[in-house]
């Protein structure tokens, strides 16, 4: 299945894509696309329903963020040897976990706004990983049991406050407002026959900048499920962006940072696109 949010900021409905691309309205069916509506339970029932029954929703609506009430969006960097190369560092031996903003969750379409004053924003697709129940002190075996579905995340990011005002920690270039583009919707796992053998591209104005494969990642997905519910309980509809491939800006010789009026164009194999275009801040 693939399940979305559609409407105005705040105001989102669920959804499910049907076989013709249509979004079906799912709002006598569930709430949102949150929290309990993403158990095996609720994702069963939600398998068995006739979709042609279900409204059709008419015209081009907004997108929101592809699950609701996240709790937590947390985010791991350097998973990608490539990537770890082209930005000086050493290859992690476990996983380096930090934490975006929930407040810099956007739609899938949506703007992305660069920070008043800044000069350094980048770009990262990633792999999104949607945690389907309650999950602490996981094993790797059983990791993937905990997983409802994928979805794409664009782990933006400022780099000067990353890096150069950071003060040894990364939360501060990481979580601005529109920073976490996520969408445009969420695919249950049933659907994805091999999560670590996905293609994945990102251009910025039609030019490819990222062209990776989820299997050159450090640390797979069930090792990063397992890992990190050692270190934190995860709740239903919390999201783990498992990491970038190369390409990033960061990595280039003059970097071209992304600037108002850049279109953002990102794709990964089974789970649709999303498209940005950057403005600038105004009050």
């Amino acid at each position: 299945m693939k399940l979305v949010r559609y409407g105005l900021i705040g105001r989102e409905r669920p959804g499910i894509i049907d076989d013709d691309g249509n979004i079906r309205d799912l709002s006598s069916q569930i709430g949102d696309v949150a929290r309990d509506a993403l158990s095996a339970d609720s994702l069963n029932m939600l398998a068995e329903l006739d979709l042609s029954a279900l409204p059709v929703v008419e015209g081009n609506p907004r997108l929101g963020a592809c699950v609701g009430a996240v709790s937590k969006l947390v985010a791991v960097g350097l998973n990608y040897a490539d990537h770890a190369r082209e930005a000086g560092l050493k290859i992690p031996k476990e996983p380096i976990i930090f934490s975006k903003a929930v407040s810099s969750i956007s739609g899938p379409n949506d703007d992305v706004v660069i920070p008043r004053g800044s000069t350094k924003v980048d770009w990262e697709i990633e792999l999104g990983i949607v945690i389907g129940k309650r999950a602490q002190y996981v094993s790797k075996a059983e990791a993937l049991d905990y997983v409802a579905g994928y979805c794409i995340v664009d782990d933006i990011s400022e780099r000067e406050l990353q890096i150069e005002r950071s003060g040894g920690q990364w939360d501060k270039g990481k979580g601005c407002d529109t920073f976490a583009p996520i969408g445009p919707w969420m695919v249950t796992k049933d659907e994805i026959s091999d999560p670590q053998n996905l293609d994945m591209s990102l251009t910025v104005n039609g030019q490819v900048r990222q062209d990776g494969n989820s299997r050159t990642m450090i640390f797979p997905i069930d090792q990063l499920v397992s890992d990190i519910s050692s270190w934190m309980t995860l709740e239903p509809g919390d999201i783990i962006a498992s990491g970038t491939p190369p390409g990033v800006a960061l990595g280039m010789e003059i970097p071209a940072w992304l600037k108002p009026g850049d279109e953002l164009h990102s794709s990964i194999q089974g789970l649709g696109e999303q498209k940005q275009k950057v403005v600038a801040y105004s009050s």
